[in-house]
C-alpha cells in the first residue's frame, strides 16, 4: 500500500518534518514492512507559463517545431531563475494555442531520471527551458502534447509555482499490507495504525460525507447456497446521481494523489471511485444509469455465459462466479471488475453507484481463475468492513456533486443481512501467562478500546467484540497479540 503523506495527514497529525522513512519507521513498530519511499522526483525552478505567439518551423525530418514565445513571469518582473519574463522555447508539441497557461521547466530544474534542464541549442534556436508533458513530469503516461492547465480546470498566475500548484512536491510511503491486516489497504486503516505506533490523533475520514436512505431501485441478491454455504453478498447500496458532466477534468491534487498511491487517472468519475477506495477501503463501482436495463440481481454464473468486462476481454464465465447483472445479462464479474456494456463514458449524464460487501473466497477463487486480479479484488478477497458500504457511497456521491456538479437523487437501494460478531472472552491474567509481562486489567481494556473493540467487564476476565474492520480477529489469542 502507498500512502501519499498529505493524504495520511488530513486524518492522523503528522510531525512537520516528516519524511516517508520517518512514517514507515513508526509503521514498522505496529508490524508492517517498510518497502519504498515515492515521490514526483521534480525541482524547481518550474513555474506556470503562458504562451505568446508561436510559429510552426518545418524540419528536414519530416518533423515540424514550433518556436515559442512564453511568459514566465509578471511583466517587467524577474523569472524564477532570475531571468527575464518572456523566454523563446523550442517544442515538438502542437496542442496549444495562444494565450494556453502551460507548465515550464527553467533552467536549472530536473526532471524524473535526473534530467536537468538547461538553455539549449536546437533547430536553430537558443531553447530557453521546456513547456512540459504529464508524463515529463511522472503524472501519467500521456506524451501526446504538453500539459494545458485550463482543461484541469486551472487559471493560475504567470510566473508561480507549478511544482506546489499541482503537488508535486508530495512523497509517499510504501508499505507491506499481511494479508491478514485488510483494512491497511486504506488511508484510514494506515492512519488509525499510525495512531497506535505513536499516539496522535486520529479523525475517522467517514465523517467526510453522511449517507442519506435512498430506495426505489430493484436490487436482490439471489444465491440461496452460495460457496461453503456462504452468501456471495451480505450487503449491497445502490445511490444515484444524476446530471453529471463526465467530461470535467480531475482536480490536480487527485491525480497527484492517485498516482503517488500508484494508480493512474482515467476519467473523473473512475477516479473519484478509485479515490475513495484508497481513502475508506471500500471498493465501488459506478455504472451508466442510462445503460441499465431493470434493476439489479447479484446471482453465480449459468453455464456457458460470457461478460466482456472493461478491459476488452470476453470472459467464459464458470457457475461459482458470482455476478452483476441486471435484465440484459451480466454486466460485472462481482469484487472484480465491471462490464463494458454500463460503463460510464464521455457521454454518461447519470450514474448509479454500486458499494458491497463480497465473500472474500468467492472474490479470490474469480479473480484466480480469470487471471484478473484488480485492487477491487485485493481488498475484498482480505476481508472489507462491511459497515463503510453506505460512508463510501455517500463520499462517491458527494465529490460527485463537488467536481461533477451532479446532484444526490433518492433513487437507490440498500440490503443488508450481515451476521452478529460473536464476543470473544479473555480471562482475567490470559495475556500476561502467554506473553510473561504484566499488563494489569486497566491498560488491556484502554488498548482493545484504542483498536475499536467494545470491551464489558465480566466474571473472570472482559467479554470483547471486534470492530467491524478486523475480521482477523476470532480467539483470545489475536487479542493478546493486540495488547502485546
Amino acid at each position: 500500500m502507498r500512502v501519499p503523506l498529505s493524504w495520511l495527514a488530513e486524518y492522523v497529525d503528522l510531525p512537520g518534518d516528516a519524511t516517508p522513512d520517518s512514517v514507515m519507521a513508526e509503521l514498522v513498530k505496529v508490524g508492517f514492512e517498510e518497502e519504498a519511499a515515492h515521490g514526483f522526483d521534480v525541482t524547481g525552478p518550474v513555474v506556470v507559463g503562458q504562451v505568446l505567439e508561436f510559429t510552426p518551423e518545418p524540419q528536414s525530418n519530416g518533423k515540424t517545431i514550433n518556436w515559442c514565445s512564453v511568459r514566465v513571469a509578471p511583466e517587467g518582473q524577474k523569472a524564477a531563475d532570475g531571468g527575464e519574463d518572456v523566454r523563446g522555447i523550442v517544442c515538438g508539441a502542437s496542442n496549444f494555442v495562444v494565450g494556453d497557461k502551460v507548465v515550464v521547466c527553467l533552467p536549472g530544474s530536473v526532471l524524473p531520471g535526473n534530467f536537468a534542464i538547461a538553455a539549449r541549442s536546437t533547430y536553430g534556436h537558443i531553447s530557453d527551458g521546456m513547456m512540459a508533458s504529464a508524463k515529463e513530469l511522472s503524472l501519467n503516461d500521456d506524451h501526446g502534447g504538453i500539459i494545458r492547465l485550463g482543461e484541469m480546470g486551472l487559471d493560475p498566475k504567470v510566473g508561480s509555482d507549478a511544482i506546489e500548484l499541482l503537488n508535486l512536491a508530495d512523497t509517499a510511503a510504501e508499505i507491506n499490507v499481511t494479508p491478514d491486516r485488510g483494512y491497511c489497504f486504506s488511508i484510514r486503516g494506515v492512519a488509525r495504525e499510525y495512531s497506535h505506533a505513536t499516539g496522535a490523533e486520529f479523525r475517522d475520514p467517514v465523517g467526510n460525507a453522511q449517507p442519506e436512505i435512498a430506495s426505489g431501485f430493484e436490487v436482490s441478491i439471489n444465491d440461496p447456497e452460495g460457496i461453503r454455504g456462504k452468501v456471495g453478498s451480505d450487503r449491497f447500496v445502490l445511490r444515484t446521481v444524476r446530471g453529471v458532466d463526465a467530461t470535467k477534468p480531475t482536480p490536480p491534487w487527485m491525480i497527484t494523489r492517485l498516482k503517488l498511491a500508484g494508480m493512474r487517472s482515467v476519467s473523473l468519475v473512475v477516479d473519484i471511485t478509485n479515490y475513495v477506495m484508497l481513502e475508506l477501503g471500500q471498493p465501488t463501482h459506478a455504472y451508466d444509469l442510462d445503460k441499465l436495463t431493470g434493476g439489479i440481481t447479484v446471482r453465480r454464473a449459468s453455464a456457458g455465459e460470457t461478460l466482456k468486462t472493461l478491459d476488452g476481454q470476453v470472459r467464459k464465465l464458470d457457475v461459482e462466479d458470482l455476478l452483476i447483472t441486471d435484465g440484459s445479462g451480466p454486466i460485472g464479474l462481482a469484487g472484480v471488475m465491471g462490464g463494458e456494456s454500463t460503463e460510464v463514458d464521455s457521454t454518461t449524464r447519470n450514474v448509479l453507484i454500486e458499494s458491497a460487501n463480497f465473500d472474500p473466497i468467492s472474490i479470490a477463487r474469480s479473480a484466480r481463475r480469470h487471471k484478473l486480479t484488480s485492487e477491487a479484488s485485493k481488498r475484498f478477497e482480505r476481508g472489507v468492513d462491511p459497515m463503510m458500504a453506505d460512508n463510501a457511497a455517500a463520499r462517491v456521491v458527494q465529490l460527485l456533486e463537488v467536481h461533477a456538479k451532479g446532484e444526490g437523487n433518492i433513487l437507490g437501494a440498500e440490503y443488508k443481512q450481515l451476521a452478529q460478531i460473536d464476543p470473544i472472552f479473555l480471562p482475567t491474567g490470559y495475556a500476561e501467562s502467554v506473553v510473561g509481562i504484566e499488563f494489569g486489567a486497566d491498560e488491556e481494556a484502554r488498548i482493545l478500546a484504542e483498536i475499536g473493540c467494545v470491551v464489558a467487564t465480566v466474571d473472570g476476565g472482559f467479554e470483547v467484540i471486534r470492530p467491524s474492520w478486523r475480521p482477523d480477529i476470532t480467539h483470545k489469542t489475536d487479542l493478546v497479540e493486540e495488547i502485546a
